[in-house]
């Protein structure tokens, strides 16, 4: 399967909450090749995300993110990346020539999907926080995105087989 560049198939970005690491596994299953989540391989090596949000940082934290992003972009099959990887400038220019699906959700339906999670830039102020740093990041995730994909209020099986569609119909 070709790619744009050396790396991944597909990478998926978007917003927290917004289904990435659901929509990926399921692409890849139905494409049969690997998939790897950023935030996942962070919580591995390094522990919880919060955790290190809260004893180093944000900063620290990012550049941590940065080191698994360019691991996984090396890497082939189907990426997630977390919500906030987009803000790296380096990121951004990994990202330039690749096939990248951005995954939305509307703040309705990422209300129940945040319940009872750890995050630590929406721990205080829950979906108007997440509303804020959607807004702010928007215009990023709508200029790397190549194809974009709404999981507001459809089964990830139907958002997985949309995106594995789009990348029929794009060459994959």
């Amino acid at each position: 399967m070709a790619t744009d560049a050396a790396g991944p198939l597909l990478v998926i970005i978007g917003p927290p909450g917004a289904g990435k690491t659901k929509v990926g596994k399921r692409v890849a299953r139905r494409l049969g090749v690997p998939f790897a989540d950023t935030d996942k391989t962070i919580v591995a090596e390094h522990g919880p995300i919060a955790d290190i949000f809260a004893e180093h940082g944000e900063p620290r934290f990012r550049a941590i993110e940065r080191e698994h992003v360019e691991r996984a972009l090396a890497g082939e099959g189907v990426v997630s990346l977390g919500g906030g990887a987009v803000l790296d400038p380096r990121t951004q220019a990994d990202l330039h020539e690749r096939r990248v699906a951005l995954i939305t959700v509307s703040a309705e339906a990422v209300g129940e999907r945040l319940q009872g999670e750890k995050r630590p830039l929406l721990a205080s102020g829950g979906v108007a926080a997440w509303k804020a740093l959607v807004e702010q990041r928007r215009p990023l995730y709508e200029a790397l995105a190549r194809r974009s994909f709404d999981s507001s209020s459809r089964p990830m099986d139907a958002v997985a087989d949309d995106v594995v569609a789009w990348l029929r119909e794009e060459g994959l």
